[in-house]
């Protein structure tokens, strides 16, 4: 994945790409070129080419990384206050809570706004059991609350359901 460094140095080529075409398109309109209009089109491309290669340098797009986590997948997001992430039947109670401070690490966004005067992120963990064939039921693991407010949340309540695990092991068993 390229870096800040990069894209900046891609917005610089891409700027002296879009001022070119500006100036094409000038001299298309003095000379009454046909394809005036069409370079209108790649001028404005190149704009907002280049003004997005600008917000990529500036805004890092790493992802953080919490020792003993297991990868998730993102399976419900509203937006706003609630998420489900899920995660494998293999996973242990301590892999449960690095995954879901991981998780709420990476899913807190300036964007998100509480609903009904919330100001709590929920995000919960859950994988699929299939006791029978054709029967699928959701087992929640854990939930992970943190505030809409702050990236750095000191007050954030990790939660890991232990009787969860109890089901989770028997139905591997």
């Amino acid at each position: 994945m390229p870096t800040q460094a990069e894209f900046l140095q891609f917005t610089q080529w891409s700027g002296i790409a879009t001022l070119f075409f500006a100036v094409l398109t000038l001299l298309a309109f003095i000379v009454k070129w046909g394809i005036r209009f069409r370079l209108v089109g790649t001028t404005g491309f190149m704009l907002v080419l280049t003004a997005g290669l600008l917000s990529l340098s500036l805004v890092p797009i790493s992802r953080t990384v919490i020792p003993g986590a297991v990868p998730y997948t993102l399976v419900y997001d509203s937006g706003a206050s609630q998420a489900v992430i899920s995660v494998p039947q293999t996973i242990s109670p301590e892999q449960v809570e690095a995954t879901l401070r991981q998780a709420a690490s990476n899913l807190y966004s300036f964007g998100r706004s509480g609903m009904q005067g919330e100001d709590k992120l929920t995000i919960r963990a859950r994988t699929l059991l299939h006791p029978e064939p054709g029967l699928t039921i959701p087992l929640y693991l854990g939930q992970v609350k943190r505030s809409l407010a702050k990236r750095e949340d000191s007050q954030m309540s990790v939660e890991v359901f232990a009787d969860k695990f109890a089901q989770l092991s028997k139905a591997n068993g």
